[in-house]
């Protein structure tokens, strides 16, 4: 077993950093994630850099260990993180072909496919490319302040983009639409396509681990397969300040760790991507893409987790 070349280890042999749960093939004996990055920029609404978030959020896995203080484990014992690098230029010409290209073929043992973009547009490219444009056996669940509903191309249409290409809407949750965030046109369209919508303000006496299982059984029903869809601008500017389109008041840090450690340990879930960071409009600290880092690591570790793991 090698790491990938280009992770820099811990230099302390007592605290392995998580970068070294990086590797360029599956593993034998662990659940293996596969990690592809598709760093969408050019379609956004809000015009943003071309710096590739895919790439900042592996360095900062160098920042976090492969310790689970709660639940007393070490993922580096159970789970590998395959890194199948990064899609070229996926918005220009041939793009999608070429997110298809690198979805195909993957090992049968990876239990989950981790997406990193990329604005929102990764969401269309990436469930595209998984269901070859079938969508009869497939449930998305999005957490996100937007309806993503917009007319158009952009990072604001995916939704409606996998709709009019027949995606069933009555397996489409969106969970934390914000207020002042979205519009009446776009919310009758989701209405009318028969979306489910789990609002900011249900999140407010529903916990967000009953909210991430009541999403994936409505989006799984009748065994579809779960792909969800973890835009960081349902968080709180505060908490993500390179995320343009997020708003004061959005969910915390918190939240949307334990949200996606709840999706990411259901079998059902067989793919996640995160979205809709600027890594040129980060903080000096980097507090998005280090959010965004915990938040592979909590995929890693709802995976870690799952039924008839021994």
């Amino acid at each position: 077993m090698r790491n990938m070349g280009n992770v820099v280890s811990s230099r302390d042999p007592n605290w392995p950093s998580a970068a070294t749960l990086l590797y360029d093939h599956p593993l034998e004996g662990r659940r293996n994630v596969g990690l592809l990055g598709i760093s969408t920029y050019a379609t956004s609404v809000t015009e943003r850099s071309a710096t590739s978030t895919p790439a900042a959020i592996r360095s900062a896995l160098e920042r976090y260990s492969t310790w689970s203080f709660t639940e007393m484990v070490d993922l580096a014992e159970s789970v590998a993180l395959v890194d199948f690098g990064d899609v070229d230029a996926p918005d220009a010409e041939g793009g999608a072909q070429r997110v298809a290209e690198a979805m195909s073929g993957w090992d049968p043992s990876i239990a989950l496919r981790l997406i990193l973009g990329g604005d929102n547009a990764a969401t269309w490219h990436a469930l595209r490319a998984l269901s070859g444009g079938e969508y009869s056996n497939f449930g998305l669940v999005t957490l996100d302040a937007h309806l993503d509903m917009r007319d158009g191309v952009s990072n604001g249409s995916p939704v409606r983009q996998l709709l009019e290409e027949g995606f069933d809407g009555h397996h489409v949750v969106l969970v934390g639409l914000a207020d002042f965030s979205n519009s009446p046109a776009y919310a009758r369209r989701a209405h009318d396509a028969g979306v489910t919508v789990i609002s900011r303000d249900v999140l407010h006496h529903e916990s967000v681990e009953e909210a991430a299982r009541r999403a994936v059984a409505i989006a799984g029903a009748g065994n579809r397969h779960v792909y969800v869809d973890i835009d960081m601008d349902v968080a709180d500017r505060m908490a993500v300040p390179a995320c343009p389109a997020a708003a004061p008041g959005g969910l915390s840090a918190d939240e949307m760790r334990r949200f996606v450690r709840a999706v990411s340990v259901q079998h059902g879930v067989c793919a996640i991507d995160i979205t809709e960071i600027d890594v040129e409009r980060d903080s000096p600290d980097q507090r998005t893409v280090r959010l965004a880092a915990l938040l592979v690591l909590e995929t890693l570790a709802g995976v870690r987790r799952r039924l008839q793991w021994p």
